[in-house]
């Protein structure tokens, strides 16, 4: 009596157990993959952002190109310290049009100080600090040329607020000509200079 088996040939089970083997890597390869994008995502909307320096402002200190990798939990966590170099929101309003642009700068007056400039020097509450920052200026450049803000009358830094100016005085516009930024603006605090590879450095 003739009978009938399901039983596949060793060809034929071996292929199909190939099958199922190549779609279990594809769905791993597509698993790590969405895990990766999603994590990528979060890291960038959460914790650390790349920012792309365009202008002379924060010269010598990064240079138009730079490429800086920004912490946006830093003062989740801290406080604004004199010096932290940071990306924020600067808001500018035009009729009904709402610009937002993130600039770079330096922090140079905390909450509750007040800024003075006097023939270029920075002084917080009356008291001359030091900006190891700076790029050496030949003497015989003129204080306009130097710093581009020569003097400016005591300013008061409000609370929740900080005080900016880039490194690059006579090339930046900063809170010598728009005042102290609320710290909500702040997008978070540079880190680490990541391109060009030459110069990776920590800021």
């Amino acid at each position: 009596m003739a009978t009938v088996t399901d039983d596949l040939s060793p060809s034929v089970a071996h292929d199909d157990e190939s099958r199922r083997r190549g779609w279990r890597q594809i769905r791993e390869w597509v698993t790590v993959i969405v895990v990766a994008v999603v994590i990528a995502t979060l890291l960038r909307t959460f914790v650390v952002q790349q920012y792309y320096i365009a202008g002379p402002s924060m010269e010598t200190t990064l240079w138009g190109n730079d490429r800086v990798l920004v912490n946006k939990l830093a003062y989740r966590v801290g406080d604004p310290q004199r010096g932290d170099v940071i990306v924020f929101d600067r808001i500018t309003t035009n009729g009904d049009t709402v610009q937002h642009d993130d600039l770079i700068k330096r922090v140079i007056g905390l909450s509750g100080e007040t800024v003075e400039i006097r023939d270029c020097q920075v002084l917080i509450d009356g008291t001359p600090i030091v900006e190891p920052w700076l790029a050496d200026v030949a003497p015989e450049v003129s204080p306009e040329s130097n710093c581009g803000t020569a003097n400016l009358d005591p300013v008061q830094v409000g609370e929740n607020q900080v005080f900016l100016i880039g490194d690059n005085r006579p090339m930046s516009f900063d809170s010598r000509m728009f005042g102290p930024i609320d710290r909500d603006l702040i997008r978070g605090k540079a880190m680490l200079v990541i391109w060009p590879f030459d110069s990776i450095t920590l800021l």
